[in-house]
């Protein structure tokens, strides 16, 4: 394995697996950015609104089913740490499986996910069509979605960090260079956005898996049927995969709330909200990074019975989470300007998203502590708490909402997103010494 469980933590081996995570992880609301950017040349605010409004509903779809990278990332780590070859076989083949199934299901449950989405986002008629449009190409991809979080949360939990990158990248580079082959140079509006999309995401699987089944072979190991679908395993997955879904469905829900409030109050809104969520998503995939090197190293730790390992990791990568959350805020804060007139040229949205700017500032340095504890509990597979605590969160961020918005409008939206970020990370923070004794009982 990349890391052995046996070996001690130090700051190089946190930036050994952080590091190529991050530069994966940026890349990918770097999609985001990109599309915004060229569709937003278009003459029309529609334009971008539609692409949000339909890349949300996809992060609902997708990010529901979130708990396949993050449940296959935690049991592998786990079965490195206890040295067991063929359970890191069997979690990625049962992880597969499930992806496979449900990705054929939200094909065929596509119109009825589509229809309903955009009833309760809302919207103008334009974003809706264009939107629609973007929909109908990018769910064929679903498949291919769910098995990339298969096979990244496979080499996450194995510290394999240099393949995630290399399988991250190009999903995200692909994807980028259709959008802006599609737009720019065909002519194409959402449509080349959803067509770039789905093209890159089957091409991004295809080398995961061909990457996954090398390492195999190189292990000589091949998977045990009867061990990949082992009652008692089975069931202990599907249970932490339930509560995990329902962490992610809630987490989902808070960002989908976010934009269709905005989306209510205009396009215009809607469209400056997108821009600054560009710009903190950029942060928040940096320092996600070190929440997958906590993944990896706490769940490696855990799966050793290695308590002062465990300590290690949760010390040290937290550290240069918090160290990194403070240079995205003031990177946010000094370049944002310049990059919100990059990303589009209407002048209502550029003088819209330089108003909401502050808010977007502070997300990152707000959000560090509630990354962190996301990667610490998914190692140690916590997975009762991380839905317990999530659930929480979302009641605090409904009442923030419930409380801020109408005086405050759009900057009350906009707090009540970060008091969310807040009371995750206390919520999670009261759970730790319960984590700490149940992991080393």
């Amino acid at each position: 394995m990349t890391i052995p469980a046996a070996s001690p933590i130090t700051h190089r081996s946190v930036l050994a697996v952080s590091v190529p995570i991050m530069l994966s992880n940026v890349s990918e609301p770097l999609i985001g950015v990109v599309n915004t950017a060229v569709i937003g040349q278009l003459p029309d605010a529609y334009y971008i609104g539609a692409i949000a409004v339909g890349a949300l509903i996809f992060s609902f779809i997708f990010w529901g089913f979130g708990f396949l990278r993050l449940s296959t990332g935690g049991l592998s780590a786990q079965a490195v740490g206890a040295g067991n070859a063929e359970e890191l076989v069997a979690v990625l083949v049962r992880s597969l499986a499930i992806a496979g199934i449900a990705g054929i299901g939200l094909i065929v449950l596509s119109p009825v996910i589509r229809d309903v989405s955009f009833d309760l986002i809302g919207g103008s008629a334009e974003i809706r069509a264009h939107g629609e449009t973007y929909f109908n190409y990018r769910i064929w991809s679903a498949p291919a979605a769910l098995g990339n979080y298969c096979v990244m949360g496979w080499f996450v939990g194995q510290a394999r960090a240099k393949l995630a990158f290399l399988v991250q990248l190009f999903l995200n580079v692909s994807n980028m260079a259709l959008s802006a082959y599609f737009v720019l140079h065909l002519g194409m509006t959402s449509d080349g956005v959803g067509l770039a999309a789905l093209i890159s995401g089957w091409a991004a699987v295809a080398l995961g898996l061909a990457l996954s089944f090398a390492i195999l072979r190189n292990m000589g190991v091949h998977p045990s049927w009867a061990r990949v679908f082992d009652g008692k395993a089975l069931s202990r997955t599907l249970g932490m995969n339930g509560d995990v879904m329902i962490r992610t469905l809630c987490l989902v829900f808070a960002f989908t709330w976010f934009t269709s409030r905005g989306a209510r109050a205009g396009d215009v809104i809607v469209a400056a909200n997108a821009v600054l969520m560009n710009l903190f998503e950029v942060s928040a995939y940096l320092i996600d990074g070190f929440a997958y090197a906590s993944e990896a190293l706490v769940g490696q730790s855990v799966g050793a019975k290695n308590r002062d390992r465990f300590r290690a990791a949760v010390w040290l990568t937290s550290v240069w989470a918090m160290v990194v959350g403070v240079i995205c805020s003031l990177a946010v804060w000094v370049a944002g300007p310049t990059v919100i007139d990059w990303m589009t040229v209407s002048p209502e949205v550029r003088e819209a998203a330089r108003t909401y700017l502050p808010w977007a500032a502070i997300s990152p340095v707000l959000g560090v502590i509630c990354f962190q504890f996301d990667g610490i509990f998914t190692g140690a597979m916590a997975t009762k708490d991380m839905r317990n605590m999530m659930i929480v969160s979302l009641g605090v961020f409904m009442l923030a909402w419930w409380m801020l918005e109408a005086p405050f409008g759009n900057h009350g939206l906009w707090a009540a997103l970060n008091i969310f970020f807040v009371a995750r990370g206390v919520t999670f923070a009261s759970r730790m010494p319960s984590l700490e004794r149940r992991a080393f009982a």
